[in-house]
């Protein structure tokens, strides 16, 4: 599982769309010392989250600077540098040489899984790739209870118009729709706008986003709404239940966000992971690059959903359902969407 997140995380699948770009600063010298300085300068000055984490970056500046040696390696320097990323508790914040990439995944470790792609794979979808329909990285089939089903692992499969028409016009005979995104890492963010278009017949705001305007730790511009604009296309009218996980993120944060606002639609399962920084880029003066967040999101009611978004209806996925084949949260939102 972590080698399958990790490769969300080392490509567009696990950010929405990736700022890129240069910091104007002055430039360090291309030492550890002068490594260390630039990327916790840059951390300081950018990275989006340090307020509301309540993270004191100058205490961790002093906590890590007595690790940082002239004559140290650039794997021990790979290495402390690392270890003060990971303070932030942030899946977005990614350090990278040319063989080596950190990454920070205890926003999902020590939570229940609440997912087994076997059993989804071999008694929901079906064992043979006839059993279901595919479009565009998502899966989907008529449950026998005449119950929609679509599983989507990763929102870097685009995913267009004529996939999604495809799609609903097959299923809108389906009293009812499950969405499956549990262990979706992320990807691009039109494709979490893209589909959540399909359930609202009204322009909605979903969240608001602000920039940062300096370098303090608060100086942000003015939140500004993000809508949701309903497609000109086949919009789907029932109910809707869609499956959570925590290591649902990034981009499927802001889909759960966006889904969540809206009046069919229910979610299911456990909180997401969160990650709902917009990613910006940068170098160290050694060449490695420094990926972390740098504008937050929030939901309608700005607040922040950086470290996830709460259920409806907290289901985990029960020892006994799965010695017999069967998804407990699968089972509940069948029930949910026959009542």
């Amino acid at each position: 599982m972590k080698d399958k997140l990790l490769l969300f995380l080392l490509t567009l699948g696990t950010a929405f769309t990736l700022l890129t770009g240069c910091i104007e600063e002055d430039r360090y010298a291309d030492d550890p010392k002068g490594n260390f300085e630039q990327l916790w300068k840059v951390i300081d000055e950018q990275y989006c989250f340090l307020d509301y984490k309540k993270i004191d970056w100058k205490a961790i500046h002093d906590e890590y600077e007595q690790f940082i040696v002239p004559t140290m390696t650039n794997e021990e320097l790979f290495d402390v540098l690392s270890r003060m990323l990971y303070e932030l508790k942030d899946g977005h914040v990614n350090l990278a040489s040319a063989s080596r990439v950190s990454f920070y995944d205890d926003w999902y470790q020590n939570n229940p899984w609440n997912f087994r792609e076997d059993i989804v794979s071999q008694y929901y979808l079906g064992r043979a790739s006839t059993d279901y329909r595919t479009a565009a990285g998502m899966k989907y089939k008529m449950l026998d209870d005449n119950i929609g089903y679509i599983r989507y692992e990763s929102f870097s499969n685009d995913v267009g118009d004529g996939n999604l028409d495809e799609i609903l016009s097959y299923l809108s005979v389906c009293n009812g729709l499950i969405i499956d995104v549990r262990d979706n890492g992320g990807g691009k963010l039109s494709n979490s706008t893209r589909i959540a278009a399909r359930f609202t017949n009204e322009r909605r705001v979903v969240g608001y986003i602000s920039h940062k305007t300096g370098k303090g730790h608060s100086d942000f511009s003015t939140p500004a709404p993000i809508y949701l604009e309903p497609s000109n296309s086949i919009r789907w009218q029932k109910k809707v239940v869609v499956l959570t996980n925590r290591r649902c993120y990034s981009a499927t944060n802001d889909f759960v966000n966006s889904m969540k606002h809206l009046p069919n639609v229910v979610l299911l399962g456990d909180s997401t992971g969160g990650g709902s920084g917009l990613p910006f880029t940068s170098e160290l003066p050694n060449g490695w690059s420094i990926r972390f967040s740098a504008s937050p999101i929030y939901d309608k009611d700005k607040k922040h959903i950086e470290f996830g978004i709460a259920p409806d209806v907290r289901v985990d996925l029960l020892p006994q359902d799965e010695d017999k084949n069967r998804d407990t949260l699968i089972e509940r939102a069948r029930k949910l969407l026959s009542e």
